[in-house]
């Protein structure tokens, strides 16, 4: 398989590049993780936040929203301790807020994949039509900060 010259090195990101990167998802609990997991990368390297993935699974609760909705500020304060995340408080808290958003996301529109996929009509967007993205992609975030995340 052909890969980009980013996902050549390290190894880690060969699985990431050939399965993930690119791939059209629809499945409402691995957007809501990836959702989180861009969320943890900012101001940080993408390789930061992968070689971490399988911590902040475990961290939480496989982004499981209806469990992570219960976290205690005790839960929160045990989580900045845990070496396996980044241990950014308002990170972590983010996570929590986010599981309350997205759950009322899926009341409202019936799955987070309807309200996702509904900022692109339903497609991917190419690369020849990446101003049109960013704008889309722009609406989405607006949207997301006014929903709570």
């Amino acid at each position: 398989m052909k890969r980009c010259a980013w996902a050549e090195s390290p190894e880690i990101f060969h699985a990431y590049h050939d399965k993930e990167w690119g791939v059209p998802l629809h499945d409402d609990q691995m957007l809501f993780e990836m959702l989180n997991l861009e969320g943890a990368q900012a101001g940080l390297s993408w390789l930061t936040i992968l070689r971490r993935r399988d911590g902040y699974r475990k961290a939480f609760v496989g982004f499981n929203a209806k469990k992570l909705i219960k976290f205690t500020p005790a839960k929160l304060k045990q989580l900045m301790l845990n070496d396996s995340i980044i241990r950014n408080r308002l990170k972590i808290s983010a996570v929590v807020e986010n599981a309350k958003a997205y759950l009322a996301i899926q009341k409202e529109f019936g799955s987070f994949d309807k309200y996702i996929w509904k900022f692109v009509d339903g497609r991917p967007i190419l690369d020849s039509k990446k101003q049109k993205g960013t704008e889309r992609a722009e609406a989405l975030s607006k949207d997301l900060k006014k929903r709570g995340f």
